[in-house]
């Protein structure tokens, strides 16, 4: 039996990614950076409300030591859980959150778009750029639009004005987003 190996030394230089132009890499890495910034900008958020959720003194040990845990638990968690837990503390927050189900809306439907972004196989362009990536997610779906630089630009414009609408959920209760010099009730003094 004749044994076939690749010789990869005859590969072409950045091979499987070859194909693609480097604005459409840079435009990719752009955008799931930006995914990054918002699972930062979530965890922010999760650790300024619930360190100022208010309850009453009989309650206030039991709920340090769970939002420790819950803060320790979110600092590895995935941008699903991370928008689900940030749901959680803005609804306990006694100061209500200005279109809260419209953001989470709108969180989750990027999270799918970030997921097929961050592990899909990026097929050969077509001949105006754009590329179907191998995506299917646990409900079987098969992921078939093609994605080009525009689209990747479109999206990560549409996760930096999430990223935004996050912040101004915690600063519109009149704190300070934490990790900025911004007004507001300081959350954490960081000396």
């Amino acid at each position: 039996m004749a044994i076939y190996e690749i010789r990869i030394e005859d590969l072409p230089e950045y091979f499987p990614t070859h194909k693609h132009t480097a604005l459409f890499w840079e435009s990719l890495g752009r955008t799931v950076a930006t995914f990054g910034f918002l699972e930062e900008i979530l965890l922010k958020s999760i650790f300024a409300l619930s360190s100022t959720t208010q309850y009453p003194e009989n309650e206030i040990d039991r709920a340090y030591t769970k939002s420790c845990e819950m803060l320790e638990k979110s600092i590895s968690d995935p941008l699903g859980n991370l928008i689900d837990t940030y749901g959680k503390c803005a609804r306990n927050h006694q100061t209500p959150t200005v279109d809260l189900e419209y953001i989470l809306t709108d969180l989750r439907e990027a999270a799918k778009i970030r997921n097929i972004l961050c592990h899909g196989s990026w097929h050969t362009p077509d001949s105006i750029g754009g590329s179907v990536p191998f995506f299917v997610n646990r409900q079987k779906d098969i992921f078939d639009t093609a994605i080009d630089v525009e689209y990747l630009n479109q999206v990560q414009q549409h996760v930096k004005e999430l990223s935004c609408s996050v912040i101004n959920s915690v600063t519109q209760k009149g704190l300070q987003f934490p990790g900025t010099k911004g007004p507001g009730e300081v959350v954490c003094k960081i000396t």
